[in-house]
């Protein structure tokens, strides 16, 4: 499996299985699932409501708890350094793996200041070993790095070809500040199955479009979770670790950048309000 140091010395891997919008009901399978084709980086959330059955498919797995590294993430609501704390008891309790790898903020509103207070506290204890946050645009992933003790280790974005984001990625890089995508696949848009620049290319290495667009953000640096409940799409999605994109397919993506999202937006009032409004 490829690799990523963190600034504080920590491995990640590069590719790994996310569980947004997985239910209750398919998340303890398709953990199960995804650790058996391979993966061995798990990317859930409060938010998403699974961790208990992510933990349960982790212990009940049989793989080496070390050789499994697990992101959760903390939701806004629970942000403020003693709700922060209560919230990460929580997740530790509903994992019940031992340790989280890696916590990260959800989003970049409410007391996120004295949530990674909390954060930084329980890094220290050992408890959670690495810390990071998600969805922080650069002028407030700088702020927050120039102004706490531990610096981020991840910033979690939404990224794949048809929102690039170069300038936000080579910023972090700056700060030593590992990016990794949400959304990889563009939850589906832009008919991205059948884009015909990512066709044309895969057809140069054997592989399926979907295939070069997560192979194209690894090339970059970038840590990718694609989502599936179909373990033969995950299977799909696993097998990239076989070839790297040319310098020329690499300029052809860059093409599809449109240098906005379809899927959140971050700067719009309404958006702003409504995750404001969200409870966990």
């Amino acid at each position: 499996m490829e690799e990523v140091v963190l600034n504080n010395g920590e491995k990640m891997p590069l590719l790994g299985y996310g569980v947004f919008q997985v239910n209750n009901e398919d998340a303890y399978r398709c953990v199960k699932d995804a650790l058996e084709v391979g993966y061995r980086l798990i990317d859930t959330a409060a938010a998403y409501g699974n961790e208990e059955e992510v933990g349960k498919a982790i212990r009940d797995s049989g793989i080496p708890r070390s050789e499994i590294f697990v992101t959760t993430k903390i939701w806004m609501s629970d942000f403020g350094d003693e709700k922060t704390e209560l919230a990460l008891e929580k997740a530790l309790k509903k994992l019940d793996i031992g340790y989280i790898d890696l916590v990260i903020l959800h989003q970049a509103y409410a007391d996120y200041y004295g949530a990674y207070r909390a954060l930084e506290k329980f890094y220290k204890a050992g408890k959670i070993k690495a810390i990071g946050v998600s969805n922080f645009y650069p002028e407030r992933l700088l702020d927050l790095y120039l102004n706490m003790e531990v610096k981020p280790m991840v910033n979690q974005v939404e990224c794949h070809p048809f929102y690039q984001k170069e300038f936000d990625i080579n910023e972090m890089k700056k700060l030593g500040v590992v990016p990794m995508a949400w959304g990889p696949l563009a939850e589906g848009g832009h008919d991205i199955f059948n884009n015909s620049i990512l066709v044309k290319i895969g057809k140069k290495y054997g592989k399926t479009a979907a295939q070069v667009a997560l192979r194209w953000n690894m090339d970059r640096g970038v840590i990718v979770i694609p989502k599936s409940t179909h373990k033969e799409r995950m299977e799909q999605n696993f097998d990239i670790l076989d070839f790297k994109l040319s310098e020329e397919d690499m300029n052809e993506i860059k093409k599809l950048d449109t240098g906005k999202t379809e899927i959140i937006d971050h700067f719009n009032l309404d958006v702003v309000r409504m995750l404001n409004s969200v409870k966990i």
